[in-house]
């Protein structure tokens, strides 16, 4: 972070089991199930499928996937949470997120570390389930074992880093890992996608956005492919920031989430605008529908004074989304941000990352966790 290192154990943040378990597992856990509710009745609407920003000719694709039940592997819900008042859903990365290593190992092992050094009790503990959750996930999705391919853009060592700690926790779970990038695949006359040596890709998990995909030319082979993407499209209405104003539609006062509306919505102040405007006393954020790392997000005072923004404006052509403001806490100058992993449709784990600015970045540091008390 601006000139830090990236892993910072200089302190860690101390939970009670309660906090976990009351305040970010169970709650993290339900709000997957309202995303999947959402989903739902996404794509049993042309209305709402359109507020998605997503090409129309893929629409049909996205909803078979999930009319298909095909299944969902992982996501990372972004929680704003300071100990006192329930947490609340900034965002969920459902299909492409990161920091998964060091929150399922490094984290897990500088743990043991401390308590070999008696620098925490023998009884601390951690909320880090999500490694072998994971596994148990790859062989409950493929008990026979098979060939999955892993795919990520070249010469990003992030994603690669992702890419190959779910690798090895499929091969742990009995499935048989193979890495390629992104560029190297290809598809075959009749429509079906092809590694290297021009073998088919039966399975693929790709840590590249759906967004991203489904404006490609690539995307039109996709339905004939016979292909099983993880994730699956249908998971591009959810690491979609539209699905936030969409949750508050559906699930209007729920304590988990912030009010969040559409820009043209929040602009006509209807009747559910009127009814959230003393959640908007704090100020509101702008956030485009497509983003990552915090990317072209905007934090106005509640007349419309700017309090922070990115100067990252690399998304700032999307539609936008408005979601009330709720500072993040502040630990030393510092405002963690809570990363909640879901592993099928279960919380699973966490991990935090802090940045001294007011919008988590890509620059922000991870600091690990533990649980007392």
């Amino acid at each position: 972070m601006y000139g830090e290192p990236y892993w910072n154990e200089a302190r860690a943040y101390r939970f009670t089991l309660r906090e976990i378990e009351e305040d970010i597992e169970d709650p993290s856990t339900e709000l997957h199930q309202m995303c999947l509710d959402a989903v739902g009745r996404i794509v049993e609407s042309q209305e709402l499928m359109a507020r998605m920003g997503l090409p129309e000719k893929h629409w049909d694709y996205i909803a078979g996937t999930w009319r298909g039940g095909d299944p969902g592997l992982y996501g990372r819900m972004d929680l704003a949470y300071g100990g006192t008042g329930p947490a609340k859903l900034l965002e969920y990365n459902a299909d492409t997120p990161t920091s998964l290593f060091e929150s399922t190992s490094f984290q897990w092992q500088w743990l043991e570390d401390q308590i070999t050094a008696r620098v925490l009790p023998r009884d601390a503990d951690q909320f880090n389930g999500t490694w072998e959750a994971l596994v148990a996930r790859f062989a409950e999705m493929w008990p026979g074992g098979d060939t999955i391919y892993f795919t990520s853009v070249p010469e990003n060592s992030e994603d690669y880093g992702t890419v190959e700690t779910m690798a090895w926790a499929a091969k742990e779970g009995g499935v048989n890992p193979l890495y390629l990038t992104i560029d190297k695949i290809g598809v075959s006359d009749d429509g079906r996608f092809l590694d290297a040596d021009g073998y088919p890709i039966r399975f693929l998990f790709k840590l590249y956005p759906w967004e991203n995909m489904l404006n490609e030319p690539f995307a039109d082979y996709l339905a004939q492919s016979g292909c099983f993407m993880l994730e699956p499209a249908w998971k591009a209405l959810l690491s979609n920031k539209a699905i936030l104003p969409m949750l508050w539609r559906f699930n209007e006062g729920h304590p988990n989430l912030l009010p969040a509306f559409f820009e043209d919505e929040f602009a006509e102040a209807g009747p559910a605008v009127q009814r959230a405007e003393a959640a908007f006393a704090a100020g509101r954020v702008m956030k485009p529908i497509f983003s990552r790392e915090g990317a072209s997000v905007r934090i106005l005072d509640a007349a419309g004074g700017e309090i922070a923004a990115s100067t990252d404006h690399g998304y700032d052509e999307h539609p936008k989304i408005v979601q009330a403001y709720h500072p993040l806490p502040e630990f030393d100058g510092s405002h963690p941000v809570i990363g909640a992993w879901i592993i099928g449709d279960t919380c699973t784990g966490m991990g935090l990352r802090e940045d001294r600015g007011l919008i988590t970045q890509n620059l922000s540091q991870f600091i690990p966790h533990y649980i007392e008390g």
